[in-house]
């Protein structure tokens, strides 16, 4: 920060900034945000000063929060993660929504498009059946440009029109075993599932490829 200051730029985010809470005055005295994870903590060298209230104190400081995840798995629940701000903080609910929300579309210089609901905004809305910061809330509807991508009602018509017709295809499958024709053994397409620490070939590939 003392670097950017000195030759007159501002730093815009601080990603993975899990130990923020340290220097969150001087963050805030910069104007640069911080990018944390929610409860990551203790389970490597570098994270062993990381704390679960790192996201309240740096947003209790001024400094806009936001929380990520590299987990492709995680960034699904970011709700959850966002709702562990008022356990670890006793930040308002309001506040900690905004940690996935606003404060990311802050971040990212697009909040004058999206982050949160008004007039003149992309129209890129969730609509839950609890609140969205509770671990039993679901998904209800997700609207996208106006058009509903997801709908948890039709989703059990959607499944069980699948489940007919893989138990129709399995049928004519074994069908054709019993009458002696020609078959396969099962094809399984994997698909890749990429984290911080992947390592191999395709993970050097992946990353090349966006370098």
């Amino acid at each position: 920060m003392k670097l950017a200051e000195r030759f007159n730029f501002k730093i815009q985010t601080f990603t993975h900034i899990l130990e923020g809470y340290k220097v969150a005055d001087k963050m805030a005295e910069h104007g640069v945000g911080g990018s944390t994870f929610a409860d990551w903590w203790g389970y490597k060298y570098e994270v062993k000063d990381a704390i679960p209230y790192n996201a309240a104190l740096m947003n209790g400081q001024g400094v806009v929060v936001s929380i990520n995840s590299d987990d492709a798995e995680m960034s699904r629940r970011l709700n959850q993660e966002a709702g562990k701000a008022v356990k670890y903080g006793n930040v308002s609910e309001e506040e900690a929504w905004k940690f996935v929300t606003l404060n990311p579309a802050k971040l990212l210089q697009v909040d004058d498009k999206v982050g949160s609901i008004k007039v003149g905004k992309d129209a890129d809305v969730v609509l839950w059946t609890a609140n969205p910061l509770s671990i039993y809330a679901k998904a209800e509807k997700t609207i996208v440009d106006g058009i509903v991508f997801y709908d948890l009602e039709k989703e059990k018509a959607t499944l069980a029109s699948i489940q007919k017709q893989r138990s129709e295809l399995t049928n004519n499958l074994l069908e054709a075993k019993n009458k002696g024709l020609k078959t396969q053994a099962p094809k399984k397409k994997d698909v890749g599932h990429y984290h911080c620490d992947t390592l191999g070939e395709n993970c050097v590939v992946s990353h090349a490829k966006y370098q």
